[in-house]
């Protein structure tokens, strides 16, 4: 067996609860999730508290991308939005922004810093590409210099034909379809919380195609062939592939064939700030044995240099990935393009495992971030939380989790 697909196989079988078979010390490695502080504090599960969970007072708080820095200390890059307006649904549209939080330890107890990118959140602003709202960050470290990755967007209305049939589309809807990727380029954190940062007027990836029936932004012309960036270009996860020295950029867009369907493809560069060329094909895309193309989000990747492969951890939407329940599931791949679904696919089951021993349920676990060591083992798993159905919400009640990743070595 290669060393590679053992990763794969021990990793999901111990988080499972199953046990990796015996092999030479040297490859003989496995992973499993530790236990997490959290408790929860609110009759309707909607508030919890903790050291492993980052939450800001006042604002819903989303994804979130760890790094250490220079310092040693470990900051968290995190997209937030304020409460008392919109339910969650609509707030991340309306008006996301970034922020900082920083931390002695990589597994919890993150201190906020301050909001550095849109502070003005739901204000209306078309100013640049990512004036009304910034999202869904991911940050990476090449040659000595901090890349933060993020989508933005805002309200197109004026600038560009809108075509619905049953009348002016929603605004939410017009800055949903609106949504980039841009990056920002910085030396240090203390430069990026005082916005002393490179970043650039224009997005670093823009959608090729705008192919829907109805309902769209900006349409490309009829009989146009949607591609896998067709309308938007969101959910960034950067990774170097040393065997040729690019960068390739993973990202995601929808598809109507005839329903939606969320689609993944990847953009090649020489550099982290592009530009980015698309490839025409679609990543991380299985078809089932009656011919259902099934959806993935939120695919984060990394490169093990031990195993020379890279790995993908998205959301599982429906359990079909899995052949199981909704989860955060596992692919992999020996060039970044061509990805394979090992036997035994569930990364993580959408639960919490507690310092008190119980295990509690949670409705969303996604948009998976890690902090890995030097060779790209991982540590620590960052994600999107919440007890409860959060999309009807206004007054909160999502988090951001640290969950530990335990590796046992040896027979």
């Amino acid at each position: 067996m290669k060393k590679g697909s053992l990763f794969i196989i021990a990793w999901t079988g111990l988080l499972l609860g199953s046990s990796c078979r015996s092999l030479s010390p040297e490859e003989d490695c496995r992973y499993r999730s530790e236990a997490v502080d959290l408790q929860i504090v609110s009759a309707d599960s909607s508030r919890v508290a903790g050291h492993s969970c980052f939450q800001v007072d006042n604002h819903f708080v989303w994804g979130a991308s760890p790094i250490q820095g220079e310092d040693g200390k470990y900051y968290l890059v995190f997209a937030g939005f304020e409460t008392g307006t919109y339910r969650f649904s609509d707030a991340w549209v309306l008006g996301s922004k970034l922020g900082l939080a920083v931390s002695d330890n990589p597994d919890g107890g993150y201190y906020f810093l301050g909001f550095f990118l849109n502070q003005d959140g739901y204000a209306p602003d078309t100013s640049s590409w990512d004036a009304q709202t910034v999202h869904n960050p991911h940050i990476r470290k090449f040659d000595g210099k901090y890349y933060l990755y993020y989508i933005g967007g805002t309200d197109p209305i004026g600038q560009v034909p809108i075509t619905c049939s049953s009348g002016e589309l929603d605004r939410r809807s017009r800055i949903q379809q609106w949504l980039k990727i841009g990056v920002i380029e910085f030396d240090s954190f203390e430069q990026l919380l005082k916005g002393d940062y490179t970043r650039f007027d224009q997005p670093l990836l823009t959608p090729r195609t705008r192919v829907k029936q109805d309902a769209i932004v900006d349409p490309s012309p009829e009989g146009t062939k949607p591609l896998p960036d067709n309308i938007i270009v969101v959910n960034p996860s950067v990774v170097y592939r040393p065997s040729d020295q690019k960068y390739l950029l993973y990202f995601k867009g929808n598809i109507y064939d005839p329903t939606w369907r969320g689609v993944h493809g990847v953009a090649i560069s020489n550099s982290p700030t592009g530009p980015f060329v698309p490839l025409d094909r679609e990543i991380f895309t299985v078809e089932t044995t009656d011919g259902e193309k099934l959806s993935a989000e939120d695919p984060y990747v990394w490169y093990n240099q031990d195993d020379q492969l890279f790995y993908a951890i998205f959301k599982d939407f429906t359990g079909k990935f899995t052949k199981g329940e909704p989860s955060l599931a596992l692919m992999y791949s020996k060039d970044g393009i061509d990805w394979l679904l090992p036997e035994h696919s569930q990364f993580l089951k959408k639960e919490l495992i507690l310092n008190s021993g119980d295990t509690i349920r949670v409705d969303r676990l996604e948009r998976p971030q890690l902090l890995l060591d030097d060779i790209g083992n991982p540590q620590i798993l960052y994600a999107a939380c919440s007890v409860i159905n959060i999309n009807p919400r206004t007054d909160g009640g999502c988090f951001n989790v640290q969950i530990p990743l335990k590796r046992i070595a040896g027979k």
